[in-house]
């Protein structure tokens, strides 16, 4: 069974750093599609970032600047390095591990107070 496990969220106040990371168990997760999102209360999940098989990446217009995506060099997890932090930061961030099938963690909650 796969499973997809975010960890790292927290509070934080406002202007500090999180880093975030996710793994994998029952599947090596490698170059595999990876993105994270974000779902704020009351509000729809939305894409946050993504890094490719070949290491592009991408995010939304909103973190660029402040949000990294990177791998572990042994290819077991992954990093959503988020600076500057800001309080519409706030929600459950979840990983997506795309590898034939979609899979998705239970999420990881970050606060950012004012």
């Amino acid at each position: 069974q796969v499973r997809v496990i975010e960890s790292g969220g927290g509070l934080v106040q406002a202007g500090g750093s999180l880093r975030l990371s996710c793994t994998t168990s029952g599947m090596f997760l490698g170059r595999n599609y990876l993105a994270w999102y974000r779902q704020a209360p009351g509000m729809q999940r939305e894409f946050v970032a993504k890094i490719t098989p070949n290491g592009e990446t991408d995010y939304t217009d909103s973190v660029k600047g402040r949000f990294s995506i990177s791998r572990e060099n042994g290819m077991k997890s992954a990093f959503l390095q988020m600076n500057n932090l800001k309080p519409e930061d706030t929600g459950v961030y979840y990983c997506r591990v795309q590898s034939g099938h979609s899979y998705w963690g239970r999420g990881t909650q970050v606060t950012v107070a004012s």
